[in-house]
């Protein structure tokens, strides 16, 4: 019978499952797959990485951006330890993956060897299933096992290796179960569930949909179910892009990263359709005495976040389906109505600045680079996001189709996911055009996964913005906690010299008109480019403190244009409680001005202690 060698089995395996490639970065104890790569080159791609992380990183993006599992290897000691923030990345986003670990041959394990623990504890909490091989034979098993229980309990599975086995020799006569992976086939929901969201839909006064990422397959029924019962939509973050934003009911992610509409909006409803969505963020929302219909698969989220009414444990497209089909259609609601006109208030406000220069500080606003994003992006561009104020940017201004993709570390929210992120997209789908957006405090984290997008020429355009903070942080500091400004300062670095030095052609723009130049530029190549971006240093409307009836926030937040909610909700007959609209003001919220208006993202971090204490 024909031999094979450990490693090698390992890769063929993974290859039969339909996986050409992997990410990594090569190490001593991992000596005996970096050979099996080089010698199964013309069937397995090795994409290296300038950092494990990366590649932890890179191969949970894969799965978000294509629902195809991506696998990353890592070395004994510090590699596999690089591996962890992708694997946590990996487990909060339900997301699966397979991480191949090394480790020392097997008679220098437990001696205190070079690079040598006992990798296995580590492991334990993030991985939904993780073992080192006790045998040369059982390699080829365990790879096909970890790919299983990686899609089936979704999340991160982890394969630990010891060094000789790879280099082994075994009987190349393994089965691998590929042939009999299917996709997940929800239940439908029940008659009796079906019957009572439809009562209850039927009373509501003022009801709206809650929707997040569980409801991916479902944006057709979404709208239709939305049109037919006149709800508002809002989403989880994770949620953006399942309906297009040009979707007149679909007003937004509720949260501070999100617009002012659905966080106004969200206060006053009094019935809530929760569709696959489990932001942590949603146990702040809505009213108390809302009434719940939740509909989500996994037995665990119901009720959750929320007390529920009526709970439909069944699959989003076939819940909507039957819901759609059972109910009578409404006519708008009040709620309805201002939330309507209250987006298209902020739309417009929006578009007021799509030309906007701040000549006085040589730097750019976020709306006309925005613009020029939604303008020159191609119809199915794919956007790797990296986590700070680029959130709050992307979500609020970037206008998706519905065919274009987009992916960011969601729950467990790591800097510096944006570089492995777009690595990742331009790997799987390289027939697509990447968009890397970054802040500078992200961007600087995985800064030298540049190297990787030039050695490998990937058509990715990385977007840097320079405000010279982190401004997520900075705005936590002042909204929340209303504290002086601390740890937040990031130096004034010349990022397209960095970009340069690391073979990529790169540009420095300071307006729209320079910034559409780069992108053009970067249009005409086969490759990768860069831009600095000097964004402005003005924090982006704060939908936490929202209080345009205090004169001070109105002029910081130039929003002399926008109406609070009570304005729309008095124009279209919505009764609400005026103590706690979401648009009251406080004196708490006041004091967290003052200090906005009297410190910069430039001030020093020994700012007036302005504290006080509040948090909202």
């Amino acid at each position: 019978m024909a031999k094979i060698k450990g490693a090698n089995a390992v890769l063929d395996v993974m290859y039969k499952w339909g996986i050409d490639h992997l990410y990594g970065f090569p190490g001593g104890s991992f000596d005996s797959t970096m050979n099996a790569i080089y010698e199964m080159q013309d069937k397995v791609k090795f994409i290296e990485v300038r950092n494990e992380e990366a590649a932890s990183l890179a191969a949970s993006a894969e799965y978000k951006l294509t629902g195809k599992l991506g696998v990353c290897m890592g070395s004994a000691g510090p590699g596999a330890i690089h591996l962890m923030n992708g694997l946590y990345d990996a487990k909060y986003d339900k997301t699966p993956m397979v991480a191949l670990v090394a480790n020392v041959p097997t008679p220098r394990q437990d001696i205190n060897f070079f690079q040598a623990f006992d990798e296995m504890p580590w492991f334990r909490d993030v991985a939904v299933w993780v073992h080192q091989a006790k045998t040369k034979e059982a390699l080829p098993v365990l790879m096909d096992t970890a790919i299983r229980q990686a899609y089936a309990k979704k999340g991160p599975a982890v394969l630990v290796i010891p060094k000789d086995f790879g280099w082994q020799e075994i009987e190349d006569n393994y089965r691998v179960s590929a042939s009999n992976h299917v996709a997940d086939n929800y239940a439908a929901p029940t008659a009796e569930s079906i019957e009572a969201a439809t009562k209850l839909i039927k009373e509501a006064k003022n009801p709206v949909v809650y929707f997040g990422l569980g409801a991916s397959a479902a944006a057709e029924e979404l709208k239709e179910f939305a049109d037919k019962f006149k709800m508002p939509m809002m989403s989880s973050y994770l949620g953006k892009g399942i309906v297009e934003d040009s979707f007149k009911p679909y007003l937004g992610t509720i949260g501070r990263i999100g617009a002012k509409a659905p966080n106004e909006v969200q206060g006053h409803t009094d019935l809530v359709v929760w569709v696959g969505n489990n932001s942590p963020f949603s146990v702040l929302w809505s009213p108390k005495n809302a009434k719940v219909i939740q509909i989500d698969v996994d037995p665990e989220k119901q009720g959750k976040r929320h007390s529920v009414d009526v709970s439909i444990l069944a699959d989003a497209k076939k819940s909507l389906r039957a819901l759609i089909d059972a109910g009578e259609a409404r006519e708008e609601s009040p709620l309805y109505k201002a939330a309507l006109a209250d987006r298209e208030e902020w739309d417009a406000w929006i578009a007021s600045f799509a030309d906007d220069h701040l000549k006085d500080e040589d730097r750019v606003r976020q709306e006309p680079i925005w613009d020029v994003i939604n303008k020159e992006a191609a119809d199915n561009a794919v956007f790797a996001i990296d986590v700070g104020n680029v959130n709050m940017d992307h979500v609020r201004l970037l206008n998706m189709n519905g065919k274009q993709r987009w992916t960011t570390s969601g729950l467990y929210a790591t800097m510096g996911y944006g570089s492995p992120a777009a690595i990742a997209a331009a790997t799987a789908m390289p027939d697509r055009e990447v968009w890397h957006l970054a802040g500078d405090g992200g961007f600087a984290m995985m800064s030298e996964e540049l190297l990787t997008l030039a050695r490998y020429n990937m058509h990715v355009l990385t977007v840097v913005f320079t405000n010279e903070t982190l401004g997520y942080i900075e705005a936590e500091q002042r909204d929340e906690s209303n504290q002086p400004l601390s740890g937040v300062i990031i130096p004034d670095n010349d990022w397209a010299k960095v970009a340069e030095g690391m073979n990529m052609k790169a540009f420095t723009v300071h307006d729209k008109a320079e910034f559409q130049a780069a992108v053009e530029e970067w249009k005409k190549m086969d490759g990768p480019a860069f831009i600095d971006v000097k964004y402005t240093k003005h924090m982006a409307y704060s939908t936490e403190l929202n209080t345009l009836d205090d004169p001070e926030f109105v002029k910081y937040y130039h929003a002399e244009a926008l109406h609070p909610f009570s304005y729309f909700a008095e124009k279209f007959g919505l009764e609400i409680d005026a103590a706690s609209g979401a648009s009251g003001h406080s004196e708490d919220k006041a004091d967290a001005l003052q200090v906005q208006s009297t410190t910069s993202a430039s001030s020093p971090e020994t700012a007036p202690d302005a504290s006080s204490g509040a948090s909202y």
